[in-house]
């Protein structure tokens, strides 16, 4: 999708009173009752409502429309088709009807499909998603009408992320609504949702500089590059005064954000240079992962207008911090009841107890799929280092809920921890109320008050397969605590027997899947080798991390809550692998051509000079020794990096036996040889970075490149 600065400011959703407005009031309510409690949609409305969207649209200068959809690419897709359509009498008309609205029909063949489809099976469909509004995108003084959708095969099954995003979302709606029914409220009428705030971290450099640098125009990071002399020692960039030129597409962003219904609410510098932050409030999960993908598309195009380029690589700079997404994820009534809220003398409250016991058994069960979820050959730069969890999945619940959890495995719980007060030591400063508990950026999925943030997305990724995972883990586990209830406390029991049979299962859940609460350092020494201990996985690549949803166990657990079929679930992982491959290719391929056209001639060049220099001073019988060893110093480094760049180029080269698992070998392959080639080049070449005349290196540097939004 592209993203151009709109002519007016307003609303270009379809969605709440706009639709109010124009729909007949029995058509807005059928369309709300779909929306608001996942009912299934009236085929009859779909003429009332297409139309309507159709006159909205022209209205605003609209003259074409699009199925918007989320391919396994990662990425959005659209074709646009025009409102005008030719009549039998050879004249025009403005045509948008219902099947236009409900059904399309691209290419299922020409985007990933894990062979679901062939060349020769082309066929594919795009269904309107009704849940999450369309909205209006301008560009280049052209205004399309957007309509969300998901993708399938002409068999039925997903070649997106949405399909099963959606299909994960009623599985914990379905099986939270048993727990709630247990503990005896009231909930006619009222559906679950599970509920997202995606917060995105981005690097900016000015587009010029990176115009210059072929690894960030193929491959969104540099792939060389020695540090800066100052990078993020002195922790000065944070939450640091922003930048003139940033602020100013700060603003447009927002601006165009607000007019697409994305609910930003939060801006920052981040933590390294360049890079900065941007977080919304909560919404609906479906409708979140959407504006997740529209926000990345708009921070990238503004970004182009302001003279910047948006770098969204997980590990853009080597150095410095990456970038990543916290999901921060919650489960609510569509009423707005938060069922993550502990609420005042949590340790009573037996509904939230049972519901965060399941998300911890749900994460120690299947924290395979949970890292799995966020394994990229780019996000393999960045877990484990000062920036972003370990791969180790682990739960931070903080002093309040390990206190009460440690009440509930010996015996009744009596008392919930409060948080107090603080008192500043000066009169004129407020006393402010201080959490029952502190925060811990080292955990990978840390309890935050009423939601959980899983901090290890990388900042490239769609979190729909994050939130597809995460929603499946917790509905299986959701199904189990549940169950457990029926059977220990039977049907109609009393408030003393069902409290007996609560405590009892949460001992026993806590007994055996706690040992994945960890409130100490993720980054420390004695944390790995306890999670070792323990017997939880950690698994660094992205190879072993995919490996999980090739398993049985992955096939039984997305197939028995009706989110993935085994077919597809095979289609995804080999998907992933196929990608991750890909990925390597392209940034080998990248840098060694950099090398061989740019790096090594310059270093030839230096070269030449630095023989000229000293032929020429001992022509003049004056000895150069210092010279003379520097020149040494460079032909052995131009030499080595000749060795190291052949050597990369025999690396790609991996071959088949044949045998099954074949893409498995080949991506082992290239972690375990490819990678670490590249890597050698990588240091030869900034080696040379710090000796070579800046006249002579050819790319722009990590000084110029970090600091070129403070122009």
């Amino acid at each position: 999708m592209t993203s151009c600065a709109s002519d007016s400011f307003g609303s270009l959703v379809f969605a709440g009173d706009v639709m109010l407005k124009r729909l007949p009031p029995e058509v807005f309510m059928n369309l709300q009752r779909t929306i608001r409690t996942g009912s299934a949609l009236d085929p009859a409305i779909a003429n009332t409502v297409a139309s309507a969207m159709k006159d909205w649209a022209l209205e605003h200068g609209a003259t074409h429309y699009c199925h918007w959809f989320q391919p396994l690419t990662g990425t959005t897709a659209e074709k646009h088709d025009a409102f005008l359509s030719m009549n039998s009498d050879g004249g025009a008309l403005e045509r948008f009807s219902g099947s236009q609205l409900i059904q399309g029909e691209p290419d299922a063949s020409s985007f990933p499909h894990g062979g679901i489809r062939d060349t020769y099976e082309a066929r594919g469909y795009t269904a309107w998603d009704a849940t999450s509004p369309a909205f209006l995108y301008r560009c280049g003084g052209q205004t399309t009408l957007c309509v969300p959708t998901v993708f399938v095969s002409y068999t039925g099954e997903a070649l997106d992320k949405k399909t099963p995003l959606l299909r994960s979302i009623q599985a914990v709606a379905k099986h939270a609504m048993r727990i709630l029914k247990i503990f005896g409220a009231d909930h006619q009428g009222v559906n679950i949702i599970t509920t997202l705030g995606v917060e995105q971290e981005y690097f900016l450099v000015d587009s010029e500089l990176a115009a210059e640098r072929p690894d960030i125009k193929i491959c969104g990071r540099t792939l060389i590059g020695a540090p800066a002399p100052k990078g993020q020692q002195l922790e000065d960039h944070y939450f640091g005064s922003i930048p003139q030129r940033v602020i100013a597409f700060m603003a447009e962003v927002e601006e165009r954000l607000f007019e697409l219904g994305v609910p930003v609410k939060t801006r920052h510098n981040e933590v390294a240079p360049g890079q900065f932050e941007l977080a919304p409030t909560f919404e609906n999960a479906n409708v979140a992962v959407d504006h997740q993908m529209i926000t990345m598309s708009v921070l990238k195009e503004t970004a182009e207008r302001h003279g910047f380029r948006c770098l969204l690589h997980e590990k853009p700079f080597a150095g410095v911090n990456g970038s990543g997404k916290h999901d921060n994820w919650s489960i609510a009534t569509d009423t707005g009841v938060n069922l993550l809220d502990p609420r005042d003398d949590t340790h009573t409250n037996m509904q939230f107890l049972t519901i965060l016991c399941a998300i911890i058994r749900a994460v120690d069960l299947h924290a395979e799929f949970l890292r799995g979820s966020i394994a990229s050959a780019a996000n393999d730069h960045r877990l484990g280092a000062n920036e972003a969890p370990p791969a180790i999945m682990s739960i931070f619940l903080g002093d309040m809920l390990t206190d009460i959890l440690d009440q509930l495995e010996s015996g009744n719980p009596k008392k919930t921890i409060k948080g107090g007060a603080l008192d500043l030591g000066a009169t004129t400063l407020p006393q402010i109320p201080r959490h029952s508990s502190d925060r811990n950026r080292t955990s990978p999925f840390a309890f935050t008050g009423n939601k959980f943030e899983f901090r290890a997305v990388g900042s490239s990724a769609s979190v729909a397969w994050p939130n597809t995972v995460l929603n499946t883990m917790i509905a299986e586990s959701l199904d189990f605590m549940a169950t457990q209830l029926d059977k220990r406390a039977g049907k109609n029991p009393t408030p003393a027997k069902l409290e007996v049979a609560v405590k009892g299962l949460l001992k026993d859940v806590l007994k055996e899947h706690r040992r994945v609460c960890f409130e100490g350092d993720g980054y420390s020494k004695a944390w790995h080798e306890e999670a070792s201990k323990r017997g939880l996985p950690n698994h660094t690549s992205t190879v072993d991390a995919i490996a999980c949803f090739g398993s049985k166990k992955a096939t039984e657990l997305f197939g028995k809550y009706g989110v993935l079929s085994k077919r597809e679930l095979e289609a995804r992982y080999d998907v992933m692998v196929e990608q991750y491959i890909k990925l390597l290719r392209i940034e080998s391929r990248t840098l060694q051509s950099m090398v061989r056209t740019a790096i090594l001639p310059c270093a030839l060049r230096f070269q030449a000079e630095l023989a000229d220099i000293v032929g020429a001073t001992q022509a003049c019988d004056i000895e150069c020794p210092g010279t003379a060893a520097q020149l040494r110093e460079v032909v052995a480094q131009t030499e080595a990096l000749r060795t190291a760049i052949a050597k990369l180029e025999k690396s790609e080269t991996f071959k088949s036996d044949g045998s099954h698992g074949d893409h498995e070998k080949e991506a082992r392959h290239y972690r375990d040889v490819l990678v670490p080639a590249m890597l050698e080049v990588r240091k030869l070449c900034d080696g040379l970075e710090k000796v070579m005349p800046a006249d002579l290196y050819p790319f722009p540097t990590y000084a110029e490149l970090l600091f070129s939004t403070q122009n």
